[in-house]
């Protein structure tokens, strides 16, 4: 129950406290500030990836397995990009995060 517990936390760190409003946006494909943005401006994978990356990286850190981080960082990357796509909605998006977490605690 404390594995899940740090998990959760992780997870609300990394997709609330973590996560910047220009981040939540730009991981789009379909967002406008890619048009309206500069040259320089980071494509949606990039800021996809670092993203799921933050994500695989809680887990790891409350794991200790680079396995369940990089596996993290894979599911939440297409969950993600799900939801950018609008094949799944909010509730949708953090009930599979929440799945993945309890996975990672059986597999363990």
């Amino acid at each position: 129950m404390a594995l899940l517990f740090q998990l959760i936390v992780g997870h609300a760190l990394s997709d609330f406290a973590l996560q910047r409003q220009v981040m939540a946006i730009a991981k789009s494909r379909h967002a406008d500030i890619h048009n309206t943005s500069g040259k320089g401006f980071p494509p949606w994978y990039y800021w996809l990836l670092a993203h799921a990356l933050i994500h695989g990286g809680a887990v790891y850190l409350v794991t200790g397995s680079a396995v369940l981080g990089a596996i993290e960082t894979l599911l939440h990357s297409i969950i993600d990009f799900s939801k950018c796509e609008n094949w799944i909605n909010f509730h949708q998006d953090q009930a599979l995060h929440l799945i993945c977490k309890l996975a990672y605690c059986y597999f363990i």
